[in-house]
């Protein structure tokens, strides 16, 4: 064994051979890092509490069937003017959380006002000449004061150089779009 003769690699390839296995190397602890990274944010998600959102209600989802084809029915015979018979379909899920949060809080257990203003109310809400102050004004003094605490859409603080924006701002742009239907 001691005939001096060394087999040596060509210098060439063997710094070929060590770059390659350094990028590998690289590569891998790469997709290693990136991996625990992604493990670290899913787990934080699933282990993050959030309190629910309750400006829906319940969650239109979670009505009976009764009540969603009342809505379905509704949403269907009271968007009428020739402007906004696609509004329900387009803020439909505005629409919806407002109509589970009357059905969950019982719109603050307020009475009923079927018997006094029912055919008022259906001729003005069905009619696409009828604007929505009229409907307005046949809200009692106790309805009016429960739809402005109650519906979700109030005014956030800004800056004065700031737009305004308001929370849930999709629930403020329906009942601007579409006022009358959404008081009827």
């Amino acid at each position: 064994a001691g005939s001096g003769w060394v087999h040596t690699a060509p210098t060439g390839h063997l710094i070929h051979a060590m770059q390659r296995s350094s990028k590998c190397l690289a590569a891998l602890v790469l997709a290693t890092v990136t991996n625990i990274r992604l493990a670290a944010a899913v787990s934080l998600r699933a282990g993050a509490h959030q309190e629910p959102d309750v400006a829906c209600g319940k969650g239109f989802e979670n009505l009976v069937k009764g009540s969603q084809d009342y809505y379905a029915t509704a949403s269907v015979k009271l968007w009428t003017h020739p402007s906004h018979r696609m509004d329900n379909a387009t803020f439909e899920k505005e629409f919806q959380c407002w109509f589970a949060s009357m059905c969950t809080t019982k719109c603050g257990g307020l009475p009923s006002q079927a018997e006094g203003r029912k055919e008022k109310l259906t001729k003005a809400c069905t009619s696409w000449t009828t604007d929505w102050l009229k409907v307005w004004k046949l809200f009692s003094t106790e309805e009016l004061r429960w739809f402005k605490q109650n519906y979700p859409a109030e005014e956030q603080e800004a800056d004065a150089d700031e737009a305004t924006v308001h929370y849930k701002m999709a629930m403020h742009t329906a009942k601007e779009v579409s006022k009358k239907e959404l008081l009827c």
